[in-house]
């Protein structure tokens, strides 16, 4: 099965061909939006996404620049290539005459945010001194690795913005090594696909949060841990694709404080084991989502860390919630779609019929979508009601035949029209014939006098002829049709009779 991920997710490696061929969910897009807190302490003038391992053309929306305005203080980001990757950055404009940049993030001060909402319409007037942003980007490729800095200005040259430099953390008494750039800590998830448990059951969205790993540490020192990060997790799932602007505060799409999925977790990166410092969250799709979403809340640890290798140690074995003086303060939050396409066939009907397929799976009626391994060959056959004719499929299915063949390999839909049909009778008094057009279904016909009768679509215009035999006149039409006009036009809306008269 080929799947086609586009804006972050990796298939596992390790999947066999036998999962593969079961895995039934292709990523179709990975829009993230997130709120940063400036906890540097200082005002900032810009923000980067560093994304390795993709182009710009790879990057398809970034967050800020939609009608009618600026809802950011940088209004919308910059896709700048560079070898390896791509940087997606927020900055300010530079006034060259006063030496200074125009727009700036304060520092912080708490009571502002709440996890989606640090952009103009959800802020107001507090926005200007809130010191947080909200930033997005969708991709159509995933990248290898992606970083959060803020930028701030470069003293040695003006106009230029540049990151942050940090010392990482050394036991007491050791010299720190040089500084290196800050990163923000506030992951990006990756989004795997995994295969169902169970042959038939859902594959499951698993979604994947990484810390960043601890810088390596100076000559004869112990390796330090990271610093550890307090995660909350809520998440939800849509019935449609979702986009990068839905992933704000307020919109139905984005999980709410109800929606909780993992209440608390301690997340720290350990130097001996390249998998630590991760989060897992996932399960089965349910039946009919094309989106799951995921929204997670970060803050910082508080509470002890091992003086020597920084690791920490909560109060409570295994950390499973923060203890008290161990929730520190707010980092930011992250909300990521997942909008997957499912290989299924769904059926939507028109009129009084079936439609039957895909050995037994389709039954519509009844069920009218069925989920299927992509590539699978699918066979579907309208069948009409009583009194009904199927007059054509639309959508993945095209023509008037009743028996329809397609190879599902995407999110399939078709519609079956069937049309009721209503008797239209004739009948004469006197000497004449009556004859019909068009012909009627079934091969049914008027031409009265040995058919009087015929079956038409609703809706179908007949016209009737009146047409007396040598030495009689018609008179006049009663029932349906009125007048003394030999010919009669009537529209089809339901069972009909009419009678012709001579003399």
């Amino acid at each position: 099965m080929k799947t086609r991920l586009w804006g972050g997710a990796m298939l596992l490696a390790a999947l066999s061909a036998a999962q593969l061929a079961a895995q039934t969910v292709t990523v179709v897009g990975l829009p993230v939006n997130f709120d940063a807190i400036n906890d540097t302490g200082q005002t900032v003038h810009g923000f980067e996404i560093e994304a390795d391992g993709i182009q710009v053309n790879d990057v398809t929306r970034v967050f800020g620049g939609f009608a009618p305005g600026c809802y950011i203080r940088y209004c919308t980001g910059v896709v700048v290539p560079f070898n390896g990757g791509v940087f997606i950055r927020w900055t300010s404009p530079y006034d060259a005459q006063s030496g200074q940049f125009t727009q700036g993030t304060p520092p912080y001060a708490g009571g502002v945010a709440t996890g989606e909402s640090c952009w103009v319409p959800a802020l107001g007037a507090r926005y200007n001194t809130a010191g947080c942003e909200h930033f997005g980007i969708s991709t159509i490729s995933n990248p290898t690795n992606v970083t959060y800095r803020w930028l701030v200005e470069d003293p040695a040259n003006p106009g230029q913005l540049t990151y942050i430099m940090g010392t990482p953390n050394v036991p007491v008494g050791v010299n720190p090594p040089p500084p290196v750039p800050v990163v923000v800590q506030i992951p990006q998830p990756v989004v795997n696909v995994l295969p169902p448990v169970r042959v038939g059951a859902a594959p499951q969205i698993d979604f994947a949060v990484k810390l960043p790993p601890p810088p390596p540490p100076p000559p004869f020192v112990p390796a330090q841990f990271g610093d550890a990060k307090w995660v909350k997790v809520f998440e939800s799932e849509a019935d449609n694709e979702v986009d990068v602007n839905d992933l704000i505060a307020g919109n139905a799409v984005v999980p709410d404080a109800a929606a909780v999925e993992t209440p608390w977790q301690l997340l720290q990166s350990n130097p001996s084991n390249p998998n630590s410092g991760v989060m897992h969250s996932g399960r089965p799709l349910s039946t009919g989502k094309h989106a799951v979403v995921r929204r997670y809340e970060f803050y910082k640890y508080t509470g002890k860390y091992d003086p020597t290798t920084h690791e920490a140690l909560c109060a409570t074995f295994e950390c499973p919630s923060p203890g008290p003086g161990e929730l520190g303060d707010y980092i930011g939050a992250q909300m990521a779609a997942a909008n997957v396409e499912i290989p299924s066939i769904t059926v939507v009907k028109v009129g009084n019929g079936n439609v039957n397929g895909d050995g037994g799976k389709i039954n519509c009626g009844g069920t009218c979508t069925a989920q299927v391994a992509a590539g699978a060959q699918v066979s579907l056959t309208a069948n009409p009601g009583s009194g009904s004719v199927f007059t054509g499929w639309s959508g993945a299915c095209t023509g008037t035949d009743a028996a329809c063949s397609l190879t599902v390999n995407g999110a399939l839909s078709t519609t079956a029209t069937f049309v009721q049909t209503y008797t239209l009778s004739v009948s004469r008094s006197g000497s004449g014939s009556i004859s019909g057009t068009p012909n009627g279904e079934f091969g049914t016909s008027i031409n009265c006098g040995s058919s009087c009768s015929a079956k038409f679509q609703q809706g179908t215009v007949v016209t009737l002829t009146a047409t007396p035999v040598a030495g009689h006149v018609f008179v006049n039409w009663a029932g349906a049709c009125s007048g003394t006009t030999p010919t009669c036009s009537l529209t089809i809306g339901a069972n009909l009779s009419v009678q012709a008269v001579y003399k």
